[in-house]
C-alpha cells in the first residue's frame, strides 16, 4: 500500500506535465564558438520589434514598432533599474490587448545585437536602421 497517489491502476508511468514552451532564439556564433542567444519575439504572444523613438520620463518611451503604430512603452520593473534604454534602440515590446496606444517594453538589445540581426536580415525593414551598408558613391569626392 505505498503505492504514490500519481501512478494509475493499470502500471503506467505518471504523466508528466508538458514543457513550458521556450523562446525562438537566434545562436550567435562568431570565429566557429558559440558566443552567446538573443531572443526573438513570441509572434504567438503578440510581441514585435520597436525602435525607442523618444524618452518620456517615469519608466515611459516612446516607441515606433514594426507595424509602423507609435504607442507608448512602459519599462516592465525587472528591467527599471537595470538596463538603461537610449533613443533609437531596437527594443522587443509586447502591446496591450485593452489599450491600442501602450505596450510593455520586454528586450532591449546592444548596438552590436541589432546590427547582427540586421546582418542576418531578422528585421523587418521598417525597423531595420542598424544595417552597416555605405553607398560607394557617396565615399569618392567628385
Amino acid at each position: 500500500m505505498t503505492e504514490s497517489p500519481r501512478s494509475s491502476e493499470d502500471g503506467a508511468p505518471p504523466e508528466t506535465p508538458a514543457p513550458e514552451e521556450t523562446p525562438p532564439v537566434v545562436e550567435v556564433v562568431e570565429g566557429g564558438e558559440e558566443v552567446g542567444r538573443l531572443p526573438l519575439p513570441r509572434r504567438n504572444r503578440g510581441e514585435c520589434f520597436g525602435i525607442a523613438s523618444q524618452l518620456l520620463g517615469a519608466a515611459r518611451i516612446r516607441v515606433m514598432c514594426e507595424d509602423n503604430v507609435s504607442r507608448m512603452g512602459r519599462i516592465t520593473g525587472k528591467m527599471k533599474k537595470k538596463m538603461w534604454i537610449r533613443e533609437g534602440d531596437l527594443l522587443i515590446v509586447r502591446p496591450w490587448g485593452f489599450q491600442e496606444g501602450k505596450a510593455d517594453i520586454l528586450f532591449r538589445y546592444s548596438r552590436t545585437q541589432s546590427q547582427y540581426l540586421a546582418r542576418k536580415n531578422l528585421l523587418p525593414a521598417s525597423v531595420n536602421l542598424f544595417s552597416t551598408d555605405t553607398p560607394s558613391s557617396a565615399a569618392t569626392p567628385a
